[in-house]
């Protein structure tokens, strides 16, 4: 059977599954950590030091008997740490795309294709931006309905210095600015990951159009359904808790875990990026010539560049300078030192010999699958997800994509895809504090929930993957076909030949 059409089955079953999962069993709901009393947190290992909503001030002294009413409880305000933390963390974030996954993606392609990989990273990362403060932000991060924001911060509207955003605390804020910033660049990495399943053969400006109809259409909605809710302060009893977690985005209310990103980013760009490979097509003697990276040096230092501005990704993630985001940060170190390992035996087991190739795609896989968990699980849960993922993902680049038959030529969905689904689903098992996981916090008890199901859990982030899976899957295959149409998405097969640095941009980035 055609793979398109293989694809197509794989959609539509998937459709299916999603369909029954709407109506899991009881047992999964109660289960769910968004369930009345019980939400969901991004931070949830810090929420026994969290900080309680500002205390009414004492009354006022009085001359007369009878005494004045209380002061009203003075707004919260943002804490230098906290907001430090954050805006470094959006730097680190901003490195990982800009030069790190140019410069891993880079030096993965032959090098007559070098300059066009660094310039679709540089280009999609200031697009996106740009799109971000006109409307992303106010679809991803408003109240609307479960699936999409409203067009209240269309234009960062009503924003000010002053203007705060909520964190995973009671009664701990940080300026708006900080948070619209920090997700910004989650956004543009995101974008800028699945140029690498169809690297040396795509139009910059096919491509270019193809990222404003996906970020509008899969970006900003998966954002939504996972993260936006309206912060912890109005859980104050089941009723309220209830009311409000109604707000939230789809999966946010299903209590889907995703710490920073698993399904938003990851699985999110690999099936589009995947689509995307089988929809433009091989590369030119694909199957018949050696497509070998032309500089594993650059590979490695962006590779490096990727690991440490991933401490702020996940870290960051926290959105405040505590325990959690110090939990974040030693599993997102543990997890990939572990994939490294796992990744370079296997292929040593296998090949005979370690590469330097595998140690740095190793690296990436552990990244991705302590992504989703980085908040959630304890430091030997996150060895354990890093050793896994470095054997899975290397079956991902090897024996899935043959199963998958397609030109994924940098390997976005051996190693984003699967290792963003493996990660998701082994959240819900690891979180569990019976294996050293921080639990769900239920912020109306200000306690961690003691009935954490593992099997209810990993039933609920299976719908958070099934759902990313099919939602970006078809809307990168209607944006794909529509750009096709319109503009075509290939370069001809004399430029692709001469290499997409000189026939797209003029130039090259090396001379002899």
């Amino acid at each position: 059977m055609n793979i398109k059409k293989i694809f197509a089955t794989l959609l539509a079953g998937g459709t299916l599954a999603l369909a029954l999962g709407l109506a899991l069993p009881a047992a999964a709901d109660e289960a769910a950590p968004a369930a009345s009393a019980a939400v969901a947190s991004n931070a949830a290992s810090a929420k026994a030091e969290a900080t309680p909503a500002a205390a009414p001030a004492e009354p006022a002294a009085v001359a007369a008997p009878v005494a004045a009413p209380a002061a009203a409880p003075a707004a919260p305000v943002p804490n230098k740490g906290d907001t430090a933390w954050l805006l470094i963390s959006t730097a680190f974030v901003i490195l990982m795309t800009l030069p790190g996954l140019g410069l891993f993606y880079g030096g993965l392609v032959r090098s007559k294709n070098m300059l066009s990989v660094l310039m679709q990273c540089f280009t999609i990362f200031s697009l996106v931006l740009v799109l971000w403060v006109i409307y992303g932000y106010s679809i991803a991060f408003t109240e609307g309905n479960a699936f999409f924001g409203d067009f209240s911060r269309l234009f960062l509207r009503g924003m000010t210095p002053d203007s705060v955003a909520a964190t995973f605390s009671k009664g701990v804020v940080v300026p708006e600015y900080a948070y619209v910033v920090f997700q910004g660049a989650f956004a543009a990495i995101t974008c800028a990951l699945i140029i690498g399943a169809f690297a040396e053969r795509a139009k910059f400006s096919a491509i270019l159009v193809f990222v404003v109809l996906w970020f509008t259409f899969a970006y900003l909605p998966i954002a939504h359904m996972v993260w936006y809710w309206p912060g912890p302060d109005g859980f104050t009893s089941a009723a309220a808790a209830e009311k409000l977690t109604a707000t939230g985005g789809w999966l946010f209310q299903k209590g889907a875990l995703d710490f920073a990103g698993g399904t938003v980013v990851h699985i999110n760009a690999a099936i589009a990026g995947l689509v995307g490979s089988y929809v433009i097509g091989k590369r030119v003697g694909f199957g018949k010539e050696a497509f070998k990276p032309h500089s594993l040096t650059l590979t490695m230092v962006g590779a490096s560049l990727l690991w440490f501005g991933w401490f702020g990704f996940n870290a960051g993630s926290a959105l405040e300078a505590n325990g959690s985001a110090a939990l974040a940060f030693i599993n997102t170190l543990l997890a990939t030192a572990a994939a490294v390992l796992s990744w370079s035996l296997g292929e040593w087991i296998g090949k005979g010999k370690p590469s330097m190739l595998g140690g740095a795609s190793g690296a990436v896989a552990g990244l991705v699958a302590i992504t989703p968990a980085a908040g959630f699980v304890g430091p030997m849960g996150a060895l354990a997800m890093g050793l896994i993922a470095g054997f899975a993902c290397l079956w991902g680049v090897t024996g899935l994509k043959k199963l998958l038959g397609a030109d994924d030529a940098l390997d976005v969905f051996g190693v984003h895809g699967l290792g963003g689904i493996l990660g998701a689903l082994l959240t819900g098992v690891f979180a569990a504090p019976s294996l050293g996981g921080t639990g769900v916090w239920d912020y109306v008890a200000n306690a961690v929930t003691p009935d954490y199901s593992i099997k209810g859990q990993v039933l609920i982030q299976l719908q958070g993957v099934l759902t990313t899976l099919i939602w970006s899957g078809l809307v990168s295959l209607i944006a794909f076909k529509l750009v096709d149409m319109v503009m075509g998405l290939r370069v001809t097969e004399e430029e692709e030949r001469a290499g997409l640095d000189i026939s797209s941009h003029g130039e090259s980035a090396y001379h002899d």
